[in-house]
């Protein structure tokens, strides 16, 4: 039974931004802020099965794919990198990339990487607030610049990198050409009014990712049957024994998460392993608000 205030961990990034407020306070001087992880505050405790962070892009991201469990098993790794999006906020033209415009052999493939004329076959599209996007293990894809991203995924950092913008890092081609799914993707991008207390955003065999609504001054009981992250996007609440704003996350796993909402209400997205649990959120009764 583990209710946990997470800890946030920054990653500096050539594509990042200096300025990470609200959705963290500290001074990071001139260093570009690219990722936010968030991490169980013991480091010697259990290591989670799903990775919560944020991104903030400046610049667009490298153009690349990760590998599914099977491959990432026959190279000594524990599992592969399935990964959600949710847009916290997008600039004017922000875009994404997602798929290919045409399918592509192997050969072309590797062709269009050793050429660069990659960077020209991927689809792009517009992004907005609000917008959710689900990226399986093995699409190509890529980040544009102007976003705040809110990422759910599978835990790994195996990327393979196929196009970066001339920023002089290495590209991973071989692991790339043995796991792309090298032709257009066959889902979109979802956009949905989140008014309902809870909104399903996506589910999938590793995990499901859902954002909730709560009203202003409202008590409710979250279930966390399985590991369970829960980030706040605006308002403020005490959740058990911690104060949670804008930027906060929460573990939970094996227990019943209480959660007091401030006079502001409280957005947040919640990500568990697993498939949809029905009873995830009740509100409370008079004997749990007490």
């Amino acid at each position: 039974m583990t209710i946990e205030h997470a800890r946030a961990r920054s990653s500096q990034k050539p594509w990042g931004v200096v300025d990470t407020r609200p959705w963290n306070s500290a001074d990071n001087g001139d260093q570009t802020i690219g990722e936010i992880w968030y991490e169980r505050p013991n480091p010697r405790a259990a290591t989670p099965t799903l990775l919560l962070k944020l991104l903030f892009t400046s610049e667009p991201l490298s153009i690349q794919v990760h590998p599914d469990d099977a491959y990432a098993r026959s190279i000594g790794l524990p599992n592969g990198k399935t990964e959600a999006w949710y847009v916290l906020s997008a600039a004017p033209g922000a875009e994404i990339a997602l798929g290919l415009k045409l399918p592509l052999t192997s050969l072309q493939l590797r062709q269009a990487i050793d050429d660069g004329s990659i960077s020209e076959l991927v689809v792009w599209h517009a992004a907005h607030a609000g917008d959710t996007t689900f990226v399986p293990a093995g699409t190509i894809h890529a980040i544009g610049a102007g976003l705040i991203i809110a990422e759910i995924q599978q835990r790994s950092d195996t990327t393979f990198r196929i196009f970066d913008h001339h920023r002089g890092r290495a590209l991973n081609i071989e692991g790339a050409l043995a796991v792309a799914n090298a032709g257009p993707a066959d889902f979109g991008i979802k956009s949905v009014l989140a008014a309902d207390i809870r909104t399903l955003l996506t589910s999938n065999s590793h995990f499901t990712f859902e954002r909730i609504n709560l009203a202003p001054d409202s008590s409710w009981r979250l279930k966390a049957h399985h590991e369970t992250w829960l980030l706040a996007i605006s308002g403020n609440a005490r959740v058990d024994a911690f104060d949670v704003a804008t930027g906060d996350a929460i573990f939970a796993e094996m227990d019943c998460v209480n959660i007091h909402v401030g006079n502001d209400g409280l957005a947040g997205l919640v990500a568990y392993a697993g498939g949809v649990v029905p009873q995830l959120l009740k509100p409370a009764d008079k004997e749990n608000t007490q």
